[in-house]
């Protein structure tokens, strides 16, 4: 059957009517959430969704081990709550991009889990994933759906803007160096071009690159140690890419989010101990996937983007300009950091750990995920789900790779 056409004669999008331009996707957005101390942020993060000019076939709240949470969240978007009424319209009509559904982290804590859980509930082709500090503009949907008229194309990331808690970047902290935040940095390709891999806070994928890779690994970010780990979004962008070696995954810098960056990580002390994760990161994915895959974005970031950066930061100090000495600092106690964590991590897996596992999307189909888990642990502790930001960008079936969880040191809240 061919597909409706608006007046113009362009595709309109399913659910979507009058929508001109724009391939026929659904798109559900996973939004993976923690604490109420974001209450406030998750609203607005929700809101940017349900504004978007694309809309969103539902929004996916998975809320990860916080029962009180999970009860306040379900009372605001329909369960008798504030949103009640508009809950039950969207079911009605789901293309109307106001549909919300709560659901509960049905996995382990951490990020990772949350995120299989979504993909597992979620009813749209294209699944995106959105930070929950962080807002969409309007046309972010729209752009990552544009990209996917290309069937080959499995993976689409955007460009992340950092809002800083202060209202202005610190004056010593280099844009190369962004992605230690969570958003995307200098040296990053403009326009819409193809990638080794996405930033995950801003990212979205072809549920069958799911079905032919797997989810995301547990034990590669976030869980349960205080360092800010990363690379989740790295390793499965990696294994999708040898899973499907014809699939193309892409970045457009026109599919923009806005990030919050809390007052500590403006500090040089949160900026040199992500920069050491980062290094520690990367020794667990290249002792996986090798490290011409593992290493290869990084090559071209180190040997170019970084001095280029450099240079830039030490002509600033020659002409007098405020920072410039100190970014250049910056960036080479960053790369100091970085490869330290890498020698050590490497070390480390060497002697047999750390150890982290690529999980199946769950089935949960038969059980309710929305149902609140009573034996919950206590909302107030730490979340897992508090995760490092991404690095340099960069099934159901369940396999284990070399390597085992650190048990040292407990984990710092992060993003």
């Amino acid at each position: 059957m061919r597909p409706a056409r608006t007046a113009s004669g362009t595709p309109e999008v399913p659910g979507a009517p009058g929508v001109p331009g724009v391939p026929g996707v659904r798109i559900s957005v996973v939004i993976c959430v923690y604490t109420e101390e974001r209450w406030d942020d998750i609203l607005a993060a929700v809101d940017s969704v349900r504004t978007q000019s694309l809309p969103a076939q539902e929004t996916l709240l998975v809320v990860d081990h916080n029962a009180r949470l999970l009860r306040r969240l379900k009372d605001h978007y329909g369960d008798g709550g504030a949103d009640a009424a508009v809950g039950a319209e969207a079911d009605a009509d789901a293309g109307a991009g106001q549909r919300v559904r709560v659901i509960a982290n049905s996995g382990s804590r951490g990020l990772s889990s949350g995120r299989n859980t979504g993909i597992a509930v979620s009813c749209g082709e294209v699944i995106a994933f959105l930070d929950d500090d962080a807002v969409a503009e309007r046309d972010w949907l729209r752009h990552f759906a544009a990209a996917y008229a290309d069937p080959r194309v499995l993976a689409v990331g955007g460009r992340t803007v950092p809002v800083w808690a202060s209202r202005r970047r610190p004056v010593w902290f280099p844009e190369e160096f962004d992605w230690v935040v969570g958003c995307s940095y200098r040296g990053l390709p403009p326009g819409r071009v193809r990638v080794r891999n996405v930033l995950g806070g801003n990212a979205s994928f072809r549920r069958e690159a799911f079905d032919a890779a797997g989810g995301f690994a547990s034990g590669i970010g976030r869980d349960g140690d205080k360092r800010p780990l990363g690379c989740e979004e790295t390793e499965l962008c990696i294994r999708l890419a040898r899973a499907r070696p014809d699939a193309l995954l892409l970045i457009d810098d026109r599919a923009v989010i806005h990030h919050k960056v809390p007052a500590a990580r403006e500090r040089f002390g949160y900026f040199r101990s992500r920069t050491y994760a980062e290094g520690l990161s990367k020794a667990l994915v290249t002792r996986s996937v090798g490290a011409q895959a593992g290493l290869e974005t990084e090559r071209r970031y180190t040997t170019r983007v970084l001095p280029a950066g450099i240079a830039r930061g030490l002509r600033d100090a020659l002409l007098g300009r405020a920072g410039g000495a100190g970014r250049a600092g910056a960036i080479v106690a960053g790369v100091a950091a970085a490869a330290g964590g890498y020698l050590v991590g490497t070390a480390r897996a060497r002697r047999g750990g750390p150890r982290f596992t690529v999980a199946a999307v769950p089935d949960l189909s038969a059980p309710d995920p929305s149902a609140p888990d009573l034996s919950a642990p206590d909302p107030s502790a730490p979340s897992a789900h508090a995760r490092a930001d991404d690095g340099p960008a960069r099934s159901r079936h369940e396999s284990t790779h070399e390597s085992r969880h650190e048990s040292t040191s407990r984990r710092e809240g992060a993003a």
